[in-house]
Formats: structure tokens, sequence, C-alpha cells
């Protein structure tokens, strides 16, 4: 005999470190995107992550660990710069605020 428990779902926000409760949930947010742009920017070139770490200028298990994820320690300034070597412009906007804190917002093209 099985019981019918019913599990209780929460839908999350479109911020998953702020769903955990993450403090710097705005900031891992935006350096994941950036990862992951870099993980796919080295797909796209077909680079081996040696290739890449050449490339970039870094160690090769710097590149492994930003492209599984794993960015804690890496300023968003750094990434920037390895999206921005791989071959992607980067374009930033300062315009005026509309609400009492500005927001900072990555758009992929």
């Amino acid at each position: 005999m099985s019981e019918n428990k019913q599990i209780a779902i929460e839908e999350g926000s479109t911020n998953v470190y702020a769903d955990l409760g993450y403090a710097d949930a705005a900031e891992m947010q935006r350096k994941s995107q950036l990862a992951a742009e870099i993980a796919r920017a080295i797909k796209a070139r077909r680079l081996t992550q040696g290739g890449a770490a050449e490339l970039l200028g870094i160690d090769q298990s710097k590149v492994s660990r930003i492209t599984r994820g794993q960015f804690r320690g890496v300023s968003e300034a750094k990434l920037l710069e390895l999206v921005a070597k791989l071959g992607r412009d980067i374009k930033i906007v300062v315009g005026p605020m509309r609400r009492r804190v500005g927001k900072i917002e990555l758009q992929f093209a």
C-alpha cells in the first residue's frame, strides 16, 4: 500500500541565489551569467581548457572552475575582461535611476 503524499512546490523568483538567501544574490546571478557566457564562448570557439587558459592568460584550473560555476573569488570586472578576451563586445550603459536604488542588469545578444 502506498500513501498519496502531496509535495509542496514553491515557485521561485528569477534569481536562485536570492531564493537561497544569499546576501549578495544580485552579484552572484550576474557572475553566473558571465561564467555561462565564458563557457559558451569557449565551446563556440572549440577551445580546450588549456587553449582557453592560454588565450585568457589564466591557469587552466581557473578556467575549469569558472566554467563549472565556481566563480567565488573572481570579480565581476575580471569575468567581464575574460568575456571580452573571448571576442564578445561588452556595453555598459549608465542612465538615470527610476527607483531609490539603481540596479545592474546583464543582457546577452
